[in-house]
């Protein structure tokens, strides 16, 4: 979504995209460089003006085995980080993730995050990493790091909501991966809730799944099917349009995430008329006001279901009384706004790269 975003913003340049599949994780963040260094090698060698790497990629081993790469400014851009990612109750704990992002972002020119919380957690985490070393630590590596960041969103596309006034019943949309970091635990208990307390909404859940899906969407497929009111469209809509549309049709956009450096799914919604009900934790402050934020139990699901019931059941109140709030304002996240500062980045790193010794 970023990379055929800024590619298409930015027509007059000429891009050469490296990408391989989104699966083997742990194989994937560590062997990537192996596997592009010698399978890509001539189209790595040639002669461009910027590397434009993301944070999942082993940057420091890439530019060690195709050394023409260290020779080529680099924009690191973080989507997320190794640092504050919640592991999941059988997961293998590794460092070797955390690693791959330090080595990548201080051999980048450039590092690049899609919000100061992602930012910031990183930072913290490279700290927290460092105190735990034994030896032969350098100093000042989180500051050298800092000096090289700055924040730029992941724009998104910016549609044109018609204003609406809810009807009877609340249609909710929750779009996000089938994954344990989503807070499937968070939403079954807030469904759970508005079931026992007889409210009008209407679940709409959507986002991709995968061939091992967390317990408890076995739970809420139950509790829908027994509640038809409650029961909305199950499943990921691959046809975007479709997506759109549903989207441009909701009411409200839910977030139960325990994991979120920006919140696309989100933004995206709200930019197509939807009225966000995020927790108060990781990216959400920066983006939404306090009045689209429901206090954060992330340790305590049923607290959490309770408090989205509570937010869900005021905002009832208001639509019944034709008060339905206002939306967040999403245009400066459009390409618009966010796009110039993305080339203004990107030529600055070429420029920067031309008048240092190493060039």
């Amino acid at each position: 979504y970023w990379r055929q975003g800024l590619e298409r913003y930015c027509a007059d340049y000429r891009f050469t995209q490296l990408a391989l599949p989104a699966r083997f994780f742990s194989w994937r963040i560590r062997g990537n460089s192996l596997s592009w260094a010698f399978t890509c090698r001539e189209t790595l060698e040639q002669d461009f003006d910027l590397v434009l790497a993301t944070s999942q990629v082993d940057l420091s081993s890439l530019r060690g085995m195709v050394p023409r790469l260290a020779l080529i400014p680099t924009i690191l851009y973080f989507h997320e980080n190794q640092f504050a990612y919640p592991a999941s109750g059988d997961q293998r704990v590794s460092v070797e993730p955390q690693m791959v992002n330090l080595y990548s972002a201080l051999c980048a020119e450039q590092l690049v995050f899609n919000s100061s919380w992602n930012r910031d957690s990183f930072l913290q985490g490279v700290r927290l990493l460092l105190r735990r070393l034994p030896d032969h630590v350098p100093a000042g590596l989180p500051e050298l790091l800092a000096d090289r960041a700055q924040v730029l969103p992941v724009p998104i596309d910016i549609g044109s909501p018609l204003p609406r006034q809810p009807g009877a019943v609340l249609q909710l949309v929750w779009n996000h991966r089938w994954e344990y970091d989503k807070g499937p635990a968070i939403l079954l208990a807030a469904i759970r809730h508005c079931i026992e307390q007889a409210l009008p909404v209407c679940f709409h859940l959507l986002g991709q799944q995968f061939k091992r899906r967390p317990s408890e969407f076995d739970q809420i497929e139950k509790l829908l099917g027994a509640n038809p009111v409650a029961a909305g469209h199950w499943g990921r809509i691959e046809d975007r349009q479709r997506y759109l549309a549903l989207l441009g049709g909701a009411d409200v956009v839910l977030s139960t995430a325990l994991h979120e450096f920006q919140g696309l799914a989100v933004m995206e919604a709200v930019a197509q008329g939807c009225l966000p009900l995020v927790p108060d934790r990781l990216s959400y402050p920066e983006f939404f006001p306090g009045r689209c934020r429901y206090p954060s139990s992330p340790l305590d699901a049923d607290i959490e279901g309770r408090a989205i019931a509570a937010g869900l059941s005021q905002l009832l109140a208001r639509a019944r009384q034709a008060d339905w709030p206002a939306l967040p304002a999403m245009d400066d996240y459009g390409w618009a706004g966010l796009g110039p500062r993305y080339q203004a980045t990107m030529r600055q790193c070429v420029a920067d790269g031309l008048r240092s010794d190493w060039q």
